[in-house]
């Protein structure tokens, strides 16, 4: 790419800025109309009653204990507090939390480009690094999909701790380095995948600060001196992935996530030139073939010999390919597996900025001329990014829902079991229970014992009151793993629609007991204690609902009406007329027709 346009170096970067954010916007700006998915954004957010109470001392608290880290298998304070927040603004206006994800992949974009011109002082070069990174489509996941603002957010401290690094670097000073220490400890309560920055100082110290060559840098040993407190930040939290629960999925051998893990890299590369059948979801594969796990790991090898070999005259291949390197081996799967996938589009993310840079200072090398350069890179530069652009707006469409999102993926991979089941889910949501019955059945196809399918295609059965099916998914779930509060509380359900209370009963205490915070569970085991007249056993259940979760306008309703029949009518009227409030009046107007609460 040239660095030579007959404009003031100021308006030259002012520019840049400006056609990073006009453009990235243009393309991801349709996110602001989006929904949420039905994968994992319950989770995070919509059913997660921590988030729903904003800003308090006590969401707050969950956030940084270990209640918020076995929440969802990781510690991520950052991210907490950043939906709470939303929530704050938004409710649960699914566009305010993708305008905010939005938001941090654009400031990542612009301080990714401050970064590397700020340390190469090659204003294009650096432009096109951060346009890769703003708008190459494997990285819609990260930005369209709420749950993923693990992945944003992350990015920005990623981004700003490195940007403070090469202050630091300039001119070292203690308080320099302690705002950078801070910021990477930023990055790591936002996500785990970040431990890998303090190798990529390292990286950038060789190339391209050259801090190896200066009297400061010279040593390895001092490098490794002067990043102990970040490495040691790293080593903790990698600690505290493994010692988190884990979910509960089918854990795959070593073996074949070792074949695995080179296929999975070369795919990463081959979708970073080629993008295409991308999907939320790609199954980890049933058998895969040696000669693909040979040439993958050939092909690996080739390219880190050459970009070992051609280091001293092109020290940024040698920088860019570690880069990409070091950042997707920890998710790769060949040490520690991260899900049930053989790859994931949102673990390109940062890593492809290696690729990015490769490619915006290796290809320069092909032309011996500054006009050559000027005449062809530059406009094939222009085109490649624009391509990439409209690829990004298309894929970014595919989000708008969960309906589209999995039909989208069953059209582009095979065997996706989980497509089919969360496609089931998104049917199932618009009343169309027959047809999230057959993608439940095809899921269970696919892969008999996926539990999620089996207890979603039970919840199906009961809506449209096919009990006996509804039990038989249920007992079937129970009897391969006995430690799921989601399917004990549906079976309760049944037996609560059965009339066979003692069953209910045991369903959900058996329910809350593997999940104390399961709110639902103690509201309908308070129900069945109504309907057997345990008025004393109903009022401890909806005090406990309401300690989980204030909002909870059926407990506030439900338990006006315990008050009601045992004559506690002030008690009553208060959470007859909080619940009306919140839109459930049935209550109140109970009360209100004996001539209280007026």
């Amino acid at each position: 790419m040239p660095d030579k346009i007959n404009t003031s170096p100021k308006i030259k970067i002012l520019l840049v800025y400006a056609v990073l954010t006009v453009v990235t916007l243009a393309v991801y700006g349709q996110v602001h109309q989006f929904n949420f998915v039905n994968f994992d954004d319950n989770v995070y957010v919509t059913e997660n009653h921590h988030i729903q109470s904003g800003i308090t001392r006590d969401s707050v608290r969950w956030a940084f204990n270990e209640h918020g880290r076995n929440y969802a298998g990781l510690w991520t304070p950052l991210l907490w507090l950043s939906f709470m927040l939303d929530y704050e603004f938004y409710g649960l206006n699914a566009g305010g939390y993708h305008l905010t994800n939005l938001m941090l992949h654009i400031m990542s974009t612009l301080l990714l480009f401050w970064l590397f011109n700020r340390m190469t002082g090659a204003v294009w070069k650096s432009a096109f690094v951060a346009a890769f990174f703003a708008l190459h489509p494997l990285h819609v996941e990260s930005v369209a999909w709420v749950t993923e603002r693990k992945d944003v957010l992350s990015a920005f401290f990623w981004m700003l701790t490195l940007c403070l690094y090469v202050r630091y670097a300039e001119k070292p000073d203690v308080k320099k380095y302690l705002l950078v220490l801070f910021a990477f400890g930023m990055a790591l309560m936002s996500k785990p995948m970040v431990i890998t920055l303090p190798g990529v100082m390292i990286l950038l110290d060789y190339w391209p600060l050259g801090r190896f060559k200066s009297g400061v840098g010279k040593a390895l040993r001092w490098q490794f001196m002067e990043k102990a407190p970040f490495f040691i930040l790293s080593a903790v939290a990698y600690f505290v992935i493994i010692t988190s629960p884990q979910p509960d999925w089918e854990r795959y051998p070593f073996y074949s996530r070792l074949m695995n893990g080179p296929v999975a890299l070369i795919n990463y590369l081959g979708k970073t030139f080629w993008p295409h059948d991308m999907a939320v979801f790609y199954p980890f594969p049933a058998h895969i073939p040696l000669w693909q796990v040979s040439g993958a790991s050939a092909l690996l090898i080739l390219i880190t010999i050459f970009v070992i070999v051609t280091a001293k005259r092109m020290p940024y291949l040698f920088a860019g390919w570690m880069w990409f390197s070091l950042t997707i081996f920890p998710v790769s799967g060949m040490v520690y597996q991260i899900w049930l996938c053989a790859m994931t589009d949102r673990y390109h993310y940062l890593p492809s900025i290696g690729i990015a840079v490769m490619l915006a200072w290796g290809a320069g090398s092909l032309f011996s001329g500054e006009a050559a350069r000027r005449r062809i890179l530059f406009p094939a530069g222009i085109i490649f990014l624009a391509l990439l652009s409209w690829i990004t707006w298309k894929q970014c469409g595919y989000w708008k829902n969960s309906y589209v999102l999995f039909s989208h993926a069953l059209r582009v991979t095979e065997n996706n079991f989980l497509a089919h089941n969360n496609l089931g889910l998104a049917l199932a949501s618009r009343g169309k229970y027959d047809d999230a019955i057959r993608q439940y059945h095809q899921a269970l196809g696919i892969k008999p014992d996926h539990l999620q399918s089996l207890n979603n295609r039970g919840n199906a059965y009961l809506a449209i009151r096919d009990y006996r099916n509804a039990l038989g998914d249920y007992n079937k779930v129970i009897s391969i793993n006995p430690n799921i509060a989601d399917t004990y509380y549906n079976r309760g359900l049944v037996y609560t629609s059965l009339g066979l209370n003692l069953q209910a009963i045991a369903d959900y205490h058996k329910s809350v007991s593997l999940n104390p915070d399961f709110a639902n569970a103690y509201n309908n085991r308070a129900f069945v204690y109504v309907r057997l007249g345990d008025y004393r056993c109903a009022l401890e259940d909806y005090n406990e609902v309401l300690r989980l979760n204030r909002g909870h306008a059926d407990a506030l309703n439900n338990r006006a009406f315990v008050h009601l029949q045992t004559g506690n009518i002030g008690a009553g009227c208060d959470d007859a007329q909080r619940a009306c409030a919140m839109g459930v009046c049935l209550t109140l107007k109970a009360y209100q027709k004996r001539g209280y609460c007026n």
